[in-house]
């Protein structure tokens, strides 16, 4: 016996992701269904060899459904969320809504497993923004073994993290370099990215700090450990898909690059690919499509008493997104569900 299964958002970037991930993963369903809002309504998707065509949400009833896997804004899971919810059906939310809800589970399944238990008091589990969750799944196997103090972390992050509009607006303005007679202008991030860099991902907080900043340094608190201090720069980079980071770890106890190595060898969710010579390191474009977390460089930092240093590659749409979502709903059932 499986389960229902209703993915809402699923002509969206993630949605999609999700459908193939649940296919890939061969996910126990009895019956899925494919939810969109009434613009898009009938519109084909793919989940495995079917071609699902697109229910609407506005008027989808999910009485009698185990789990909505949620790929829609805020805005739109303020509205449909609790209706889900409150139909017995256990909502992951892919959105920031309920992230920092005390009452809602915020999960990695690789590192807080059994915080799915507490999604009973909403009937609702987060997932966590995308540069948060490749992050805590390389630090909770070192912080089980030497007890992280503090983590510094710069980001490099894809356009896909914006959506599809983030994509275009960079395919169209790499175009318009190389033909200078399209006049095309920057919509959706506040300077070119095509060939460049921006500092600068969400609003500004009164503080200096971006939103996705202050993301990293909440989540990780509330996946890991709130003693944790976390500082982070987030910088939105000219790359399709595949979000990277540079990594800085200080330690309570002394940790050495060699032992560091071997345990995210062996953790789970990680593929180790650390060779000092050109090439001997995963790169955005390389991690694309792939469920894996991807950690290279590792080093002593020689700055500090208990430092090591790292950088970790993960496709965005999948361990950032999609991927996370579905392992939730894997774990949810082997835990809690026990259906399939």
């Amino acid at each position: 016996m499986g389960y229902r299964i209703a993915v809402v958002g699923a002509t969206g970037n993630v949605g999609r992701e999700m459908l193939n991930i649940l296919a890939e993963r061969e996910f126990p369903v009895d019956e899925i269904a494919a939810l969109a809002s009434r613009r898009s309504l009938g519109t084909e998707v793919s989940f495995g060899d079917r071609t699902l065509k697109t229910l609407d949400l506005d008027t989808f009833d999910f009485t009698g459904w185990d789990i909505a896997l949620f790929a829609i804004g805020s805005d739109a899971t303020k509205i449909y969320a609790p209706k889900a919810a409150k139909a017995g059906c256990v909502v992951i939310d892919n959105s920031s809504l309920y992230r920092y809800d005390p009452d809602v589970p915020l999960v990695v399944p690789e590192v807080n497993p059994q915080a799915v238990e507490g999604y009973a008091k909403k009937n609702i589990i987060a997932n966590p923004n995308c540069s948060t969750a490749q992050m805590v799944v390389a630090l909770k196997p070192l912080h089980d073994r030497a007890r992280i103090k503090r983590v510094v972390v710069s980001t490099y992050q894809s356009v896909s993290g914006s959506g599809k509009d983030g994509i275009d607006e960079l395919w169209d303005q790499t175009k318009a370099v190389y033909n200078p007679t399209d006049d095309y202008q920057a919509k959706v991030y506040p300077k070119q990215i095509a060939f460049n860099v921006i500092p600068h991902i969400d609003v500004f907080l009164e503080d200096g700090q971006t939103k996705e900043e202050w993301k990293m340094v909440a989540e990780t608190k509330k996946i890991v450990d709130p003693k944790i201090k976390v500082t982070a720069t987030c910088v939105r980079v000219p790359v399709f898909v595949g979000h990277a980071e540079a990594i800085n770890i200080e330690f309570e106890d002394h940790l050495d690059e060699a032992e560091a190595r071997d345990i995210l060898r062996e953790a789970p969710g990680i593929m180790v690919i650390d060779k000092r010579e050109d090439g001997g390191y995963v790169t955005p474009i390389e991690c694309v499509g792939d469920f894996a977390t991807f950690i290279s460089r590792i080093r002593q930092d020689p700055t500090i008493d208990n430092g090591i240093n790292l950088w970790c590659v993960s496709d965005n749409l999948r361990k950032g997104a999609a991927l996370n979502a579905v392992q939730i709903a894997e774990t949810l059932g082997a835990r809690v569900l026990k259906k399939g």
